[in-house]
């Protein structure tokens, strides 16, 4: 069986954290940053765990994560 490869678009956009849940960036935050406000702003750029629906399928994308 040969060596599963890892999905790299998936993995610049997750990672795993100690405890081996998913963890995520939040999208928003990149353009049109004029019409938002200083706390959406900040709260946008704080990381955010993956919901518990999808994190079986991007586990699988990042096998050695």
């Amino acid at each position: 069986m040969p060596k599963m490869k890892t999905h790299r678009g998936a993995a610049k956009r997750f990672s795993l954290t100690g405890t081996g849940k998913v963890k995520r960036s939040k999208a928003f935050a990149s353009h049109i940053l004029t019409s938002k406000t200083t706390k959406r702003k900040r709260n946008l750029r704080k990381g955010a765990i993956l919901d518990k629906t999808n994190e079986r399928e991007i586990k699988k994308l990042i096998p050695y994560a």
